[in-house]
């Protein structure tokens, strides 16, 4: 088709553009898409606080295709260089949206509406967008109720991404980047500092944890942390409360010594016995309080008052009390006790690590510490740019942090 006859749309971008390597990222996805651009003004920044600023000209062989290619630019911040109010229809029934409704990014968003941009609030991937009383914010596709407001289309949406500024590289060598050959005490320095940062502006910070912590040897450095105050709130499985128990009780993980590195007689059981003292304590608060459980990462959660939520999986022996086995609820739970965190440390759990970069925003940095590089790249991969990996035994990960943090 000629390109005259060819229908186009004009798009707008601004921010850190080439730093961010988001120009190249935007004539790519053009390219690759079987688009064709035309750049009409690109004014460059010249200094760290200077945007740049594209406006782009981009055509596809139907509107079709060009609406799918609108819509692939948009996490890349590309909008429409016309303002115009977002198209909001009602839902007509609980639990369901309108076949266009937009489904968000974890990208900072904004909506017209009445003429006013709005900051769309509880920022997440993979949810709609609800307007009402001068606000919008992000809604799961289950909590949509009958007469709802609901954006649709692309019309008066903006998306920003996050941008990587020329002055602050401190971290930068982390991000995107899943290495197993770059020395584990500096890269644990550099997640420490961000820690306290996060505490100093305050922050809150969330730590996502498998029972690979308890398996490693990692729990006196994990307890350490707690205590002193650098845990706000532990996200877990039943796995990791259980073998935590198991080793206070027993002294074992998954039936083997930890002190002599070895499987005991009957450890196998050691599990099952711990899930049986809980569950005739009554949960594992009340097994801290009636002296049962002394030790451990829980028994420190309970004694300092940190939250935790226990998310249960087909998999569970048992479960223990404490663990939520309604999925949805469990992800309720997750997601509430996620706001106003500043950063998220993911302690080698696939499931639950993936699950938590779902429903976070991306300006909140994910440390994934994983001795399995294919963990932290598939976190990235599920659309959580802002994951800083680190490829190491867990326990390792633990001690150099405890050190950094609460130095004995």
């Amino acid at each position: 088709m000629p390109a005259s006859r060819r229908p186009s749309a004009l798009v707008e971008a601004e921010g850190h553009l080439i730093d961010s390597q988001l120009l190249t990222a935007i004539f790519d996805t053009v390219i690759n898409r079987g688009g064709a651009f035309e750049v009409q003004a690109f004014d460059i920044g010249r200094t760290n606080d200077d945007f740049s600023r594209l406006t782009l000209e981009v055509s596809a062989a139907d509107q079709s295709a060009l609406t799918a290619l609108l819509e692939a630019l948009m996490p890349l911040g590309c909008h429409a260089a016309a303002e115009q109010d977002a198209l909001l229809r009602p839902a007509d029934r609980d639990g369901c949206a309108p076949e266009d409704f937009y489904s968000t990014t974890n990208q900072r968003t904004h909506v017209r509406a009445d003429g006013r941009w709005l900051a769309v609030e509880r920022q997440r991937m993979d949810a709609a967008i609800v307007v009402g009383e001068g606000r919008a914010s992000c809604r799961k596709l289950r909590d949509l109720r009958t007469g709802d407001r609901v954006v649709c289309g692309l019309d008066g949406v903006r998306v920003t991404p996050e941008f990587r500024d020329r002055d602050r590289a401190d971290f930068a060598f982390m991000s995107n980047d899943v290495s197993s050959e770059r020395r584990v005490e500096v890269s644990v320095a550099r997640i420490a500092a961000m820690v306290r940062e996060t505490k100093k502006s305050g922050g809150r910070v969330a730590v996502v944890a498998g029972p690979v912590v308890v398996h490693t040897g990692g729990v006196a450095y994990f307890s350490r942390l707690v205590r002193a105050g650098f845990v706000d709130v532990v996200l877990a499985g039943n796995a990791l409360a259980v073998h935590d128990v198991e080793l206070a009780l027993f002294g074992t993980s998954l039936g083997v010594d930890l002190e002599a590195g070895a499987p005991v007689s009957g450890g196998h059981r050691h599990h099952m016995r711990a899930i049986n003292a809980i569950n005739r304590a009554g949960g594992l608060a009340a097994a801290v309080d009636a002296g049962v459980l002394t030790s451990g990462v829980m028994y420190e959660c309970v004694r300092a008052g940190v939250p935790f939520v226990l998310a249960g999986s087909v998999r569970d022996d048992g479960p223990i009390p404490d663990t939520v086995t309604d999925i949805v609820i469990a992800q309720e739970r997750y997601a509430e006790a996620l706001q106003g965190v500043g950063i998220v440390i993911v302690l080698s759990t696939m499931l639950h690590g993936i699950g938590v970069g779902n429903m976070l925003p991306a300006w909140v940095p994910v440390v994934c510490v994983d001795i399995n590089p294919a963990v932290v790249t598939k976190l990235a991969d599920r659309g959580s740019s802002q994951t800083i990996g680190l490829v190491t035994d867990v326990g390792l990960f633990l001690h150099h942090l405890a050190a950094q943090l609460t130095p004995l």
